[in-house]
């Protein structure tokens, strides 16, 4: 490991900590003394992702936790948790023993967790995965959301719908109807 400092490759280890599938490291620079942090990870066998069009390319932790992260872009989450969830996945993946796996697959996973996670993150992440053409098929999703178990607000989120402001909606609705209008 070279020093980020001097590139030197000789460092010693100061301090391993065991992160659940990681490995923590605190170095020290043996020529410069500068102390720097390395993680390591055991490296699972390649993994490719078979993509809607037919290509295959190896399997990138960066660009789904990208996604992820995007989705979850400023929600009430305690630190960490993107990380963990993308973990969660990864193990999931490379446990099904298999050496390609289907990016619809991945983001039936995703999805599937993220509608456990957030409400929000979740309709954000449908909404590309699904690739919504107009709002109507976006209002469909919200609206199946909120009829289904996974509707109610999870721990420290908001509702999705204000639901003294959705029975008005339903109550103006009704008296559209009857009315004629």
């Amino acid at each position: 490991m070279k020093c980020p400092s001097c590139a030197e490759p000789e460092s010693r280890v100061i301090d391993s900590r065991s992160l659940g599938e990681e490995i923590r490291r605190r170095r020290e620079c043996a020529v410069c003394g500068h102390r720097f942090t390395t993680y390591e990870r055991l490296q699972n066998r390649s993994l490719y992702i078979i993509k809607k069009d037919g290509r295959r390319e190896e399997f990138d932790r960066e660009k789904l936790f990208s996604g992820i992260r995007k989705a979850c872009e400023k929600r009430p989450m305690p630190t960490g948790t993107i990380e963990k969830l993308v973990e969660t996945i990864e193990a999931e993946l490379y446990s099904l023993g298999r050496n390609e796996v289907s990016s619809s697959h991945i983001g039936k996973v995703v999805i599937a967790r993220l509608s456990e996670l957030d409400h929000i993150a979740y309709i954000r992440f449908a909404s590309v995965y699904y690739e919504f053409s107009d709002i109507t098929t976006l209002k469909q999703a919200v609206d199946t959301l909120i009829e289904s178990k996974l509707g109610a607000p999870l721990d420290g989120q908001l509702p999705l719908i204000n639901k003294d402001a959705l029975s008005g909606q339903r109550r103006r609705a009704r008296l559209r109807q009857r009315d004629g209008k």
